[in-house]
């Protein structure tokens, strides 16, 4: 298996090249040269798998013969064993035909510890093959970087960096990366939005000499080894609803695109995936794209799903080099013409083919507290703002006569404000977070300003490097 860069101009990599690499040279992503195909035989082989197993031969199509299948499902099987429930991401039936599959069952309590804690051991093992060290530095919009650090760190081979918005996050998603004092982890609150971070995490990758000075690495979602550790979750909904003998839709609350790409991929391989409802928050950027062409950056607004408070979606760039049949240079300028104007110029024929299987519906937050009331209601199942999104977005966007499962990517505990605004109730942590409000924080404030960003990264990897 070989990966080229959605812009053409990056060296083709294998598996192991294109975890460590994380964004590609020349600025774009990395995608499969060819996708993997599974027959409906091969589908229903997969029925009735444990989750760890389902997992690790998926991710042999992708990971190639860099990694021996047995490390592979020795690396899942570590990886999911310590999560919260014995299914690793059970189905809630809400309604007839509308389920909740709960992704919020790992040691952050977001869908993020899905492919996170696996990427945290593949690391471990391609850089001791290597005998290399990287340094990870990474943006969050509340999520990703707790799962991050949660799965780096004490890692003896890896520094990890994570940037987020300050005062755009919720406190237990703050703290849960604050909280953790591990020599290799350092966490950067930025004055600026989600947007303005991730920026700084491309700029630092971009900037060549430093980029190979520090060994740069990431495990935000352009890291294909995050796309490619979510599809199973889509594929275990999937067969257990029936298919490929029955189709399925999925409704997915998305900022950055990652995860709802990843139920594209899964559909790409061969699972009969009818319609993907894109849920957005009031930062719409995704649901007026697919309802009108509109993909134009407003300012962002914070909202009461911060992980969902995003203007640029940077795994879109993966969708469009497929829209436009796969050519670089028509992606490169595409995304070099976003950049300058502000607005993505997506040819038509390229954006009725996203209509085709994409729709979206944005959920402000009134409706994102009505939703989470309704459901608490109704049968006592509580989802937290994020989720809510993508269950009121599958509702408004039904599938008549198929079953819809709306990805529940975090634990109501997460965002307590929220709950207790909708029901009146302040959701507990689980036992192993307790004492998260107590425990002593560490992290440092920064501006938006790249050279600043670089010492502090520097600095760090330095510092362990002594």
């Amino acid at each position: 298996m070989r990966y080229v860069s959605t812009r053409g101009q990056a060296p083709v990599r294998d598996f192991s090249g294109v975890l460590l690499a994380g964004l590609a040279e020349d600025g774009g992503l990395y995608v499969p040269e060819t996708w993997p195909a599974l027959t409906h035989a091969d589908w229903r082989a997969l029925r009735g798998l444990p989750y760890a197993e389902l997992a690790a031969r998926l991710l042999a199509l992708f990971v190639g013969d860099c990694l021996p299948f047995a490390t592979l499902q020795a690396v899942c099987r570590d990886a999911y064993a310590g999560f919260g429930h014995p299914a690793v991401a059970p189905l809630v039936q809400l309604d007839h035909d509308l389920f909740a599959c709960e992704l919020f069952h790992g040691p952050t309590l977001s869908f993020k510890d899905m492919a996170l804690q696996v990427l945290g051991r593949l690391f471990d093992h391609v850089l001791a093959e290597r005998d290399a060290r990287v340094a990870i530095v990474g943006a969050t919009s509340g999520d990703t970087g707790s799962a991050a650090i949660e799965a780096f760190a004490g890692r003896d081979r890896a520094d990890i960096v994570i940037l987020h918005p300050d005062g755009c996050v919720s406190e237990v998603q703050r703290r849960q990366m604050t909280t953790v004092l591990a020599p290799n982890v350092a966490n950067v609150a930025v004055a600026g939005s989600f947007d303005d971070c991730q920026d700084l995490v491309k700029a630092m990758f971009a900037d060549a000499p430093f980029r190979r000075e520090l060994s740069l690495s990431a495990v935000n979602s352009i890291n294909w080894g995050r796309i490619a550790a979510q599809i199973p979750y889509y594929a275990a909904a999937a067969l257990a609803l029936g298919a490929p003998d029955r189709e399925v839709a999925f409704a997915v609350p998305t900022g950055n695109f990652g995860n709802v790409l990843s139920a594209w991929a899964a559909r790409r391989m061969g699972l009969p995936i009818v319609r993907l409802v894109v849920g957005s928050n009031r930062n719409d950027i995704l649901s007026r794209f697919l309802a009108s062409n509109d993909m134009s950056i407003r300012g962002v607004e914070p909202s009461l799903s911060p992980s969902m408070d995003i203007q640029v979606s940077s795994n879109f760039e993966r969708l469009l080099f497929e829209l436009l049949d796969r050519d670089p240079a028509a992606t490169a300028d595409v995304m070099a013409r976003f950049r300058a104007e502000g607005r993505m110029p997506v040819p038509q024929a390229a954006w009725r083919r996203a209509t085709t299987l994409f729709a979206g519906h944005a959920v402000d937050d009134a409706a994102t507290l009505a939703e989470i009331r309704r459901l608490h209601a109704a049968g006592g199942f509580l989802a937290d703002p994020h989720s809510a999104i993508g269950i009121a977005a599958a509702r408004a966007l039904p599938c008549p006569g198929v079953p819809t499962v709306a990805m529940a990517t975090a634990h109501p505990a997460k965002f307590p404000d929220a709950i207790e605004r909708a029901v009146g109730n302040r959701p507990p942590l689980p036992s192993r977070l307790a004492d998260l409000y107590d425990r002593v924080e560490e992290y440092q404030r920064a501006p938006k300003d790249l050279m600043a960003i670089e010492a502090l990264v520097r600095a760090t990897v330095l510092r362990n490097a002594a």
